[in-house]
């Protein structure tokens, strides 16, 4: 009866121990992931602390470029203007001051008077 009651407790005892060691391997697990998930919440945050101030300064920039870009456009279209009256000019001599032809192989000798 003794050694029933030992081989039982020697069993319990086993099942018990092998149950405490993968507690204690879950717990390793679990400060594990803590530890890495810890590490991911300071780098985020080291990331994103400044996020809203340099968005704030960014749409600040945009805006900035923006309005020196309305001058930009401005002067670009004076430019366009420019060149369409040039180009419109030549093409006003072009009609009224036609080309005189260059036909090669024939030489005109003006005479002398």
């Amino acid at each position: 009866m003794v050694i029933v009651v030992v081989v039982i407790n020697t069993l319990i005892s086993l099942m018990l121990l092998y149950a405490a060691w993968r507690v204690w391997q879950l717990k390793r697990q679990l400060a594990y992931i803590a530890d890495r998930l810890i590490d991911y919440e300071r780098c985020s945050h080291a990331a994103l602390y400044k996020a809203p101030e340099n968005i704030y300064m960014s749409q600040q920039n945009i805006h900035n470029l923006r309005q020196g870009n309305q001058g930009l456009r401005v002067q670009i279209q004076q430019v366009r203007q420019i060149v369409s009256l040039l180009f419109l000019g030549r093409q006003a001599w072009q009609r009224n001051f036609p080309r005189v032809k260059f036909t090669p192989g024939k030489k005109t000798v003006a005479k002398r008077v």
